[in-house]
């Protein structure tokens, strides 16, 4: 097949079933926030830690129990005297019992544990609000990077479609003059391979292209993979306001990693004042009421039923228990290294704060200059197609100018997508992600 007519082929394809509305970046995080499987079991997981902070959970309610029995016995009995060996035989005769009762069990204080472990399920349940929003950062995070990298592959796409253009106008222009006899075979040869390269680049970017729509679909969960989304932004705007030292402040005072781990300090207290509740004394009630009824197959008394109440409160000290200490130095270990794991945290992230601070800045100014280089390369470009036109050109001089045009703007993309990534990984850092989701 003409390559020409392949690419017009693979150029069409995709805007088939084309959403009818162009998406901004907070619609479709918006959507994927709703769908994503994995934010679905993270919510799942948080809504488990919440049910569970509960006072019953922690022990503070009684325990409440409902017991219901039955018991018989059947059997021959047979006594042989020491004295006289007489034997007496009683034939069998069934005895049955029947007990219902209900009974409670309450610990109205066990050294504090129950108020630790109360308050270490609410850490729990505030500790699974602060994963759940590190799991959503994240998913943020990566939608909007392969959001602008969908940005980056249409404009790579469009510049290479540029250059066909500019490639099937170059062999349109030689092979007229081929015809007319003022250019060479080797010319319109050269045109040709020029076109053909071109045309090959543009359609390995449109799959490049599908590739990156796919994955956006999947990351907002849509079923059908193989629509193409409409994107509203055609251009990679970055912000060149940030600040580092607001940066700084806001990672130290919101990161969700730091945060997590100050819930790790806080449940390794919780922990250690469960183990100092063992000093203390337990005080225990406990309460109940049954019904009983028997009856008796022989003896005096045919049937008997009796029902009450019993309670009572029990007081209790543990002397010993061999670990007591042992579990105490283990929990202030655990609070220790709780502590330094906060430290060593908050010393990675000034430190990966400066690394992406460091190439932000560097790609800033990459990208200033790539700017003045995409000026001079289309200023160069116009000139020589100016001088083609007017035959003071070779073929091989002009496809330079074109290249060096398309160099350019790879360049300056590729300076503009990683400042975007720059841009994106110190705004999660610094605990402001989720600005991207605000139109």
């Amino acid at each position: 097949m003409n390559p020409l007519r392949l690419l017009l082929l693979f150029l069409v394809l995709p805007g088939v079933g084309v959403c009818a509305r162009a998406q901004t970046l907070p619609e479709l995080i918006a959507t994927g926030l709703q769908n994503n499987y994995k934010l679905k079991i993270v919510r799942n997981e948080e809504a488990k830690r919440s049910n569970n902070a509960t006072a019953a959970n922690a022990g503070y309610l009684p325990v409440v129990t409902a017991t219901a029995g039955y018991d018989g016995a059947y059997g021959d009995n047979r006594t042989r005297r020491r004295e006289d060996g007489l034997v007496t035989r009683r034939g069998a005769s069934p005895d049955h019992g029947l007990q219902v009762g209900v009974n409670a069990d309450w610990t109205l204080f066990d050294g504090f544990r129950i108020q630790a472990d109360y308050a270490r399920l609410q850490e729990l349940k505030r500790q699974g609000e602060t994963r759940t929003r590190m799991d959503i950062e994240d998913y943020v995070a990566t939608l909007t990077g392969e959001y602008f990298n969908l940005v980056q592959q249409q404009i790579r796409a469009r510049n290479l479609r540029n250059a066909v253009r500019l490639s099937k106008e170059r062999l349109r222009i030689v092979l007229e003059r081929y015809t007319i006899g003022s250019a060479s075979r080797l010319d319109l040869q050269q045109a040709r391979v020029d076109f053909n390269a071109d045309s090959a680049q543009s359609l390995k970017q449109n799959e490049m292209l599908a590739t990156s729509r796919i994955r956006l679909y999947e990351l907002m969960a849509v079923d059908s993979l193989g629509q193409t989304p409409l994107v509203r932004d055609s251009v990679i705007e970055v912000d060149a306001s940030l600040s580092y030292d607001t940066l700084l402040a806001a990672t130290l005072l919101q990161n969700a990693k730091l945060l997590d781990s100050k819930h790790d300090i806080r449940l390794a207290r919780h922990d250690y004042r469960a183990v100092m509740s063992r000093d203390y004394p337990y005080v225990k009630l406990y309460a109940g009421y049954s019904w009983q009824h028997n009856r008796y197959g022989e003896g005096a008394n045919d049937r008997r039923s009796a029902w009450g109440a019993d309670f009572g409160v029990k007081v209790g000290y543990r002397l010993f228990d061999g670990n007591r200490s042992r579990e105490r130095r283990n929990a202030l270990l655990d609070i220790d290294n709780a502590e330094l794991a906060r430290l060593q945290l908050e010393q990675a992230l000034r430190s990966d704060l400066a690394d992406l601070w460091q190439a932000y800045r560097n790609n800033l100014r990459l990208l200033s200059l790539e700017r003045e280089n995409l000026a001079t390369a289309r200023e160069n470009h116009y000139i020589a197609h100016e001088r083609y036109m007017l035959g003071d050109l070779s073929g091989i001089e002009m496809r330079e100018a074109q290249q060096s045009l398309l160099d350019a703007e790879e360049r300056i993309l590729v300076a503009e997508y990683n400042t975007k990534l720059c841009e994106i990984s110190l705004n999660q850092i610094s605990g402001g992600i989720m600005s991207y989701t605000r139109p």
